[in-house]
């Protein structure tokens, strides 16, 4: 997919732990783990916006576009 997901970076920076983060979100850990992982289809702003409230950030360090290409190797690389 072309959307990568940085939320463990942010959790990193703040010293945060995923159960915490989805608590002070108000979504389950599954959830914010399918988000987190990048095998969400769609996020909604109004939990776009908790998460960047929680982590004191903006989207974009949250979200960021890859190209196809780009994201094929990367995988293969793996």
């Amino acid at each position: 997919m072309p959307i990568a997901v940085d939320i463990d970076v942010m959790l990193a920076r703040r010293k945060m732990s995923v159960g915490e983060l989805a608590d002070r979100v108000g979504i389950t850990p599954a959830n914010l783990a399918v988000l987190k992982n990048g095998r969400a289809k769609a996020v909604r702003f109004a939990t776009l916006a908790a998460l960047c409230e929680v982590l004191e950030c903006q989207p974009g360090d949250l979200l960021r576009w890859e190209a196809e290409d780009a994201a094929m190797e990367e995988a293969a690389d793996l």
